[in-house]
């Protein structure tokens, strides 16, 4: 069944066209992901169809009755506003069996407070709080712009496995090519105005565009073959004319007028670096607390010249604090971090530096340097931003004019051109396009130095490191040799090989008896009845509740004793089993 219908969608910031005449449907069981560079209009697009701003020309058209939920990159809240207060405004909770869903999915979000104030949460907080509203509003299109930013991988897993099986229509921007492949059915890709649509995931895409683009080029080549025969047939001259050959200089005309494909143009990183001696950054038993909280606990290591390190865990364990020691940034409670001579770091951080929004695009790259030595010679830093999309016309603009996107591409150039020789990442994958994804993975794999990067973004993880640094609570710092996906098989096979030991514990204790304790044989007796007991408890519960939804003291009581409930009844379930597992034992021995 379609949703709404796009058509002839244009958008226009000045001179420069957005998008133009884009023309398509969404129907209720498509997934689609939206794909292009930065500054294509992706945000855009998502903007204008979910109402929250207007196209220039062209009309999005709805279905009757049609709710659409909108998650943006940055979310608005309101003055004064708590958490459970946007979790009402956006979902329109009704019922305590609603407020207990949504405070289930901020709790699985991180977020366990649930009447904090919201100008006190951080940025990646407020994101969460704001994907918990979307995931759970009742609507039929669901609209995500970067759900993955600000999230920590453990959280990825989770809101992926929830897409793939949500009843919603899903139209999302995301630069996260493992969540692309495995959730959405349908790409479209948004290039120099135009969009282009395919049928498949990420790896589709992939597949289905360089088809296209092969047709592209033997169509351009069947064109100008065509135009140099008829060209010589021009210059010859016709000897009358004829219709028949009014109508061959016509299409001579309508054929040199179709535009040829424009070459693509991609991101170009030249390997810049400096000299990197033998002695780089050592930490030397470095630990940090914040108040009663440890982050990072004794924790040493040798950067080697060579690294490529990935550093993952939860939000809020500290992984930017330990970046933060090793730069110098931040000094440890203990222990310490020793720099070698020539160590000349870089540092990609979550936060752009503060950019002047009316400094001029080259300018702000010249403060760095005018010419940038690099392999093949030296070049201008006009010709570098050339290699990194800004033409002519956009270095001469402000910086106000560029995109989110375009300003993180900017400020990373300015970060490389510094020429370091061990580099930071802090969140490198928030905000730049795949497409210079691909280009900043190319660059990193020549790289003469080491990199050590903080991310959850898997893909990029499994490209580019060959060494994990795993925060497991309580400042607990573990090394894992290979990938992010490989670190996650050895995390699993740990987490199983524990299980195993705590079953078998269980059953030699089993074994020993041969025969349930007197205490075990009571409780066996009377189990099922008492699961009947609280099943039929939390149901009176639940009834009581919905009649008293108007007093909120009261529903918060009811609520507490409907959660308490629900645990003593887990509880049981988890001793039924184990139970019933001892008895069947119990008669085949």
């Amino acid at each position: 069944m379609n949703l709404l219908s796009i058509e002839n969608l244009c958008k226009f910031y000045g001179e420069k066209t957005i998008f133009n005449n884009l023309t398509f449907g969404i129907d209720d069981n498509d997934k689609i992901g939206v794909i292009g560079v930065n500054g294509t209009g992706k945000s855009t697009l998502l903007k204008i169809i979910a109402g929250e701003e207007e196209a220039d020309s062209g009309s999005v058209v709805t279905m009757n009755g049609l709710k659409v939920g909108y998650l943006p990159q940055t979310p608005i809240f309101e003055n004064g506003e708590v958490v459970m207060d946007y979790m009402n405004r956006i979902c329109d909770i009704t019922s305590p069996t609603e407020e207990s869903n949504a405070k289930s999915i901020l709790n699985r979000l991180g977020i366990t407070n649930y009447y904090q104030p919201i100008d006190e949460l951080s940025g990646g907080q407020r994101k969460r709080v704001a994907l918990a509203a979307a995931m759970i509003s009742p609507v039929d299109l669901l609209i995500l712009d970067e759900p993955t930013n600000h999230i920590d991988a453990d959280t990825i897993l989770w809101l992926e496995a929830n897409l793939k099986k949500t009843t919603k229509a899903l139209l999302m921007v995301t630069h996260d090519r493992y969540f692309l492949d495995r959730v959405v059915n349908k790409t479209i890709e948004l290039d120099k105005g135009n969009m282009y649509c395919y049928d498949g995931n990420y790896s589709k895409f992939l597949e289905l565009k360089a088809e296209r683009e092969e047709r592209e080029v033997a169509n351009e080549r069947k064109r100008q073959n065509f135009l140099r025969t008829e060209l010589e047939w021009v210059k010859r001259g016709a000897k009358a004319r004829t219709t028949k050959q009014k109508a061959r200089l016509d299409r001579f005309e309508e054929i040199s007028n179709i535009k040829a494909p424009e070459k693509k143009q991609s991101v170009e990183m030249t390997s810049i670096s400096s000299r990197l001696g033998k002695k780089t950054i050592e930490a030397i038993n470095i630990s940090k607390r914040y108040d009663e909280k440890c982050v990072v606990k004794d924790f040493s290591y040798i950067v080697l010249k060579d690294d490529r390190i990935g550093i993952v865990g939860p939000n809020g364990y500290g992984k930017t604090t330990l970046v933060k020691m090793l730069i110098g940034q931040l000094k440890p409670d203990s222990g310490e971090v020793i720099f070698g001579d020539t160590v000349k770091v870089g540092i990609f951080s979550q936060e752009c530096d503060e950019m002047n929004p009316n400094q001029r695009v080259i300018d702000y790259i010249k403060d760095v340097a005018e010419y940038i030595n690099i392999d093949g010679g030296r070049i201008s830093a006009s010709q570098l931003l050339e290699r990194f999309l800004f033409n002519a016309e956009m270095q001469y603009s402000p910086i106000g004019k560029l995109s989110g996107g375009e300003r993180r591409r900017l400020y990373l150039l300015k970060v490389l051109i510094g020429a370091p020789n061990i580099l930071f990442l802090d969140e490198p994958t928030n905000d730049l396009d795949i497409e210079t994804l691909s280009i900043l993975e190319d660059y990193l794999e020549s790289f003469n130095g080491a990199v050590i990067t903080v991310s959850h973004d898997r893909y990029f993880l499994d490209k580019c490191v060959d060494r994990i640094f795993a925060f497991e609570g309580n400042g607990v710092i573990k090394q894992y040799e290979g990938g992010f996906s490989q670190y996650l098989e050895k995390k699993q096979e740990v987490e199983n090989f524990k299980e195993e030991k705590k079953n078998d514990k269980k059953w030699d204790k089993g074994e020993r008896k041969l025969k349930m304790s007197y205490k075990e044989q009571k409780e066996f007796e009377t189990i099922d009845e008492d699961i009947l007991n609280l099943e039929e408890k939390i149901s009176e519960l639940e009834v009581e509740m919905n009649k008293c939804a108007s007093q909120y003291s009261k529903l918060q009581e009811l609520a507490k004793e409907k959660e308490e409930l629900e645990t003593k009844l887990s509880e049981k379930m988890d001793r039924w089993v184990y139970l019933n597992e001892l008895q069947e034992k119990i008669e085949n021995q």
